[in-house]
């Protein structure tokens, strides 16, 4: 065996997940699959670059056969028919996964990625929450000597997996001396532990497929499924996958991503920060009619972002998929019932919008706006488990809609470069110290959150931007100004000792990031060489 784990604790440490078994299982989907992955990445980068000097983003003609074609996924399994209200979270420490298993909600994303800092440990204690939570034995002590354990009076959620993006590494696992995908060795030590297991159960592994790119990057996953089922013995089409239309090249090609999946396909995802961050990636200098206005401001509704969930539920039940809403990311503060109330509404609003623009379900990040949403769906569906049988003959979405930013309206000002620069040292802060799913102003944010944040600052340098609320026009010093009493006033809160470890590192790369003149394309990969 060519592969190594490379961790301080050492592989015995963990033998009970890093089995004989599993380990080789990754080593196969590395040698099967990892070129190909790396040519995918490159690939990526060249089409942006063509961007760049002025190639169009558009609906792509060598595919048009696809999107015309009649075709559908197969019909959702039982488990994953109905998924009107989905809590999302990560599934290491385990108090935070039973909490969601015991949250009432249909389906758990159990996430491996942006709500999971990918220290090794955290990596390792995902696996094996999944793997005791498959099994129906996942509990958990308090040092206080409070008991956390599976509730056997309420149904408890299917489990959908979100590994890492194909774009992060595993500096922990190599194999013939490089350094592992971040996602095969998630899909791999997940799927070696619990797919037969869940299988048994009257479920199976499923998986939400993050930050894709292009009908190509889907297909690869594709292979890795029909390679997985084959090499396990387990009938094809078992694997189910939803995938998250979370980048802007994605949007474009949502028939086809399907179509690649085939028979592993089961849905897509409307997201927001994360779509919102590849605008800005794919198009940060290509002029101030892409500029993104502080995010608070950009809602849903904005034209070009309803362009683009109304393509995705059209899309999805044309095809015979479940088009899942977005994130909810209120945090419920029951000191302050007044902030919570409003805080509620909003959420209400927001999925009466989504349930009455055709989505099966939708996304909340706390235990306590699982009924909120149900509730909505629940008026909605009634009794049925989706709506896939509602079709949207009425929407016909072009590419010029889909890139109308300008439609957002709103400003650039300071009080949201503030909002920038303070929630993006102060998550990052988080993410160094382990912790990849922080409370924030009321708000559970994870890596997109950053990645935005930090995004938006440097877009708005390069183009000079006038700031609404004060005038001043947006330059380095000012970036420097702000970003200094910004830091100044998250010391003033945090122990010495921490900030020390976490905030001045996180500040330093935040300023490293807005400032460079080269645009880094995932705060997350500098930020993992920080990582232990």
């Amino acid at each position: 065996m060519t592969i190594e784990i490379v961790f301080a604790g050492g592989p015995a440490a963990d033998d009970d997940i890093l089995t004989e078994d599993a380990l080789a299982f990754v080593e196969e989907l590395h040698h099967r699959f990892d070129a190909r992955r790396r040519e995918l990445l490159a690939a990526r980068a060249a089409r942006r670059a063509r961007i760049a000097r002025g190639e169009p983003l558009d609906f792509l003609a060598e595919t048009r056969d696809v999107r015309e074609g009649g075709w559908r996924v197969p019909a959702p399994p039982p488990a994953l028919a109905d998924r009107r209200v989905e809590i999302t979270g990560p599934a290491s420490p385990a108090k935070m996964a039973i909490n969601a298993l015991n949250s009432g909600a249909r389906v758990w994303l159990a996430d491996l990625e942006d709500a999971s800092s990918p220290t090794w440990r955290n990596v390792v204690d995902s696996v094996r929450n999944l793997r005791d939570a498959a099994h129906g034995t996942l509990a958990w002590t308090s040092p206080e000597g409070r008991a956390y354990a599976l509730r056997d009076d309420l149904r408890r959620p299917t489990v959908v997996t979100r590994p890492r993006g194909w774009h992060l590494p595993e500096k922990h696992v190599l194999v013939d001396g490089e350094r592992a995908s971040g996602s095969l060795v998630d899909f791999g030590l997940h799927f070696a532990h619990t797919a037969r297991t869940l299988i048994d159960a009257g479920a199976g592994p499923y998986y939400y497929l993050p930050k894709l790119e292009s009908r190509l990057e889907a297909r690869l996953w594709n292979e890795v499924f029909a390679f997985a089922e084959e090499r396990f013995g387990i009938p094809p089409g078992t694997v189910r996958a939803t995938v998250l239309i979370e980048t802007i090249p994605a949007a474009f090609e949502m028939d086809e991503i399907l179509y690649e999946l085939r028979d592993h396909a089961s849905g897509l995802n409307a997201g927001r920060w994360d779509y919102l961050f590849s605008i800005i990636k794919v198009f940060r200098d290509a002029g101030p009619e892409f500029v993104v206005p502080d995010r608070a401001s950009v809602s849903m509704t904005a034209p070009f972002m309803r362009a683009y969930t109304e393509l995705l539920v059209k899309t999805c039940h044309r095809r015979g998929a479940v088009a899942m809403g977005g994130m909810a990311a209120f945090v419920p503060n029951r000191a302050d019932p007044e902030a919570t109330a409003v805080a509620f509404e909003k959420v209400r609003a927001d999925k009466t919008r989504e349930a009455g623009d055709g989505f099966d379900g939708s996304w909340v990040a706390h235990p306590d706006l699982v009924a909120v949403c149900r509730e909505v769906f629940d008026g909605v569906l009634g009794d049925r488990p989706n709506q896939l049988d509602r079709q949207r003959p009425d929407v016909a979405v072009t590419a010029a809609e889909l890139l109308d930013v300008a439609s957002a309206g709103g400003a650039v000002t300071e009080a949201g470069l503030r909002t920038n620069l303070s929630v993006g040292v102060a998550y990052t802060a988080a993410w160094l110290g382990g912790n990849g799913a922080v409370a924030l102003h009321s708000l559970m944010e994870d890596a997109a959150t950053a990645e935005i944040s930090r995004s938006q600052v440097w877009q708005q340098l390069r183009h000079g931007v006038v700031l609404a609320d004060t005038g001043r026009t947006l330059t380095r010093e000012l970036v420097r100004e702000v970003l200094d009493e910004e830091v100044a006033a998250l010391r003033a809160d945090v122990p010495p000792d921490l900030f020390a470890a976490y905030f001045e590192p996180a500040a330093r790369l935040v300023a490293d990031l807005v400032l460079s003149d080269d645009y880094v394309d995932f705060l997350t990969l500098p930020a993992y060489e920080l990582l232990d």
